[in-house]
Parts: structure tokens; C-alpha cells; sequence
């Protein structure tokens, strides 16, 4: 096997959230990989082609507004997915534009450009389509007829059904645990501390991104890389609901003591009563996010 090379199981990568929830009782799924070496990808298009079309394409598109992200941040395949444990470049690239997901960079409803994309990401428009595919079906990104690739948009059926995969996922982890040290809980730690210092400073987006990678490091806990994969998938569709709240800070500020105290009770080893809190925590977190997207339904 080339290294690098990436072992399919059965039922393979194309599951949404519904697909998960019945998979993850068994877990007879995922993707095996060994982590590749960091490969230069470099443009097909003239780099004056593409600076010219990145300064003329500024505005929305007819179908929707084009997304967009933050120019401070790294716009290469190398910078952004040296680290990920993907196989081949449409599989790096679709890593990319699911951590925009899960960062809060690509909101619901935005049309996604390919020329935009290719020049942004150096990537040739056959490997953007192809992880513009893998995150189809994902349900990360929906494809409309004769418009293009779009953030889709959830509804009330799918709010439901994450947080049910969330109860599932998350509840039993955390009741699982068995001597977990304060090493082990050191992201999580981390992690509750970049949500404070984020919410000082006013940066409730960032706050949202550490709430995300808290519940992905929690889960991480249980050290199953397909449960892993499949968290993964789960905070980056959960995070385009996070877009129907009004307030960013409404939303966020009341889980940062939450989560602290969560981290507490963990570091006590008290993860029954952990567990407890943490479906109590979802359940507020579900009716008030159902409640912001029929306010904004309204």
C-alpha cells in the first residue's frame, strides 16, 4: 500500500447526519488512513488570471451571496490542510471548506464559486468538484440545477435530528470515561480558556469555534477515530444552525460557565453527574436554537 493510501470500508464517506444516527450504535464504517506527508498543490490558472478575477468578483451573485472569508487567514491547500488526515487532494480540500463550516466562515445559503475556490486554494476545478461531491454527501453542501453549489440551509426536522446524534454521541461518551487526567483534559481545558478570552474581547464567532472544538475534544475523550470523523461532521452541519441565532452573544455567553463547569466536574472524575448536566446542557441548547429559527422563520 502506498503510503498515504486511504483503506474504504463498506458503507464508505457518503452518510448526512440521519445515515449516522443509525450507523453509530455498531460503527462498522469510516475510513482507515495513513496520515500523508504534506504535498505542494499549485494552480492550473495564471496567478495574474486569478488576482485579476479575485478583484473583479467582490459582490453577490445572482443566486445568492458568493462566499467569503476572511482574507487574514491562510488561502493555500499546504497552509490549511498540512495536518489532515485525508488521502488525497479532494479529500484536503473538502477538509478545508468543512473547517470553514465549522469556524462559522460559510454561512447558510451562500453560493459557493468555483473560480474563486480554484484560485484561493490552488487546486484544479476537477478536485474542486470532487470535494464539492464528498461534502454533498455529507449534506454539507447541496447542488441546484443550472445555479451551482450552495451552504444549505437547515430546517426544524434537522435541528432535531443533530441534537438526537449529539445525545447519542456525547451523553455516552462522557459516561464511559474511566480515569481521565488532567493531560487527557488538557484541549478541553484549552479550550474553555479560548472561549473566555474570545468573549472578553467581544469575538462571539470565536467563541462559537471554541464551544465547537470543546464538544469535538469531549468526544475525543473515547479515542475513536470514526467516532471522531463522525463529531466532525456533526459540529460543522450543527454550526450553520448556530447562524439562525439573532445574537452570536445571546447564544454563546450562557454555555461558557457551562462548559467550564462541565470541564470541573470531569477533572473530578464525576461522570455520571457529567453526563446528566450534559443532556440538560443540550436540551436548553436545542430548544433555544429551534426557538431563534422559528423567530427568524417568522
Amino acid at each position: 500500500m502506498l503510503p498515504g493510501a486511504a483503506v474504504l470500508l463498506p458503507v464508505g464517506r457518503c452518510v448526512g447526519h440521519r445515515a449516522l444516527l443509525s450507523s453509530c450504535a455498531d460503527l462498522r464504517w469510516g475510513v482507515a488512513s495513513v496520515s500523508p506527508p504534506t504535498v505542494e498543490i499549485r494552480s492550473t490558472i495564471p496567478q495574474g488570471s486569478c488576482r485579476r478575477f479575485l478583484a473583479a468578483r467582490g459582490r453577490a451573485g445572482d443566486d445568492g451571496p458568493v462566499a467569503t472569508t476572511d482574507p487574514s487567514r491562510p488561502r493555500t491547500v499546504v497552509g490549511e490542510v498540512s495536518l489532515a488526515g485525508c488521502s488525497s487532494t479532494a479529500e484536503r480540500v473538502a477538509d478545508v471548506l468543512r473547517r470553514r463550516i465549522t469556524e462559522g466562515d460559510l454561512v447558510p445559503g451562500a453560493r459557493l464559486s468555483e473560480e474563486r475556490l480554484v484560485c484561493e486554494l490552488h487546486v484544479s476545478r476537477n478536485t474542486l468538484r470532487e470535494a464539492f461531491r464528498l461534502l454533498a454527501h455529507e449534506g454539507l453542501l447541496v447542488h441546484r440545477l443550472h445555479r451551482g453549489v450552495f451552504v444549505p440551509e437547515l430546517d426544524e426536522d434537522d435541528l432535531v435530528d443533530l441534537y438526537r446524534l449529539r445525545r447519542t454521541l456525547e451523553c455516552d461518551v462522557v459516561r464511559s470515561l474511566e480515569d481521565v487526567g488532567a493531560v487527557r483534559l488538557g484541549p478541553l481545558a484549552d479550550d474553555v480558556a479560548d472561549g473566555e478570552t474570545s468573549a472578553a474581547r467581544g469575538d462571539w464567532i470565536a467563541v462559537g469555534t471554541a464551544n465547537m472544538r470543546f464538544h469535538q475534544h469531549l468526544v475525543g475523550l473515547l479515542g475513536s477515530r470514526r467516532v471522531d470523523e463522525v463529531t466532525g461532521r456533526l459540529l460543522a452541519e450543527l454550526r450553520l444552525a448556530f447562524h439562525y441565532a439573532a445574537s452570536p452573544q445571546r447564544l454563546h455567553e450562557p454555555y461558557l460557565a457551562r462548559n467550564r463547569a462541565l470541564l470541573e466536574l470531569l477533572t473530578a472524575g464525576e461522570t455520571e453527574r457529567a453526563a446528566k448536566e450534559l443532556a440538560e446542557y443540550l436540551d436548553d441548547s436545542q430548544a433555544e436554537l429551534l426557538a431563534a429559527y422559528r423567530l427568524r422563520r417568522a
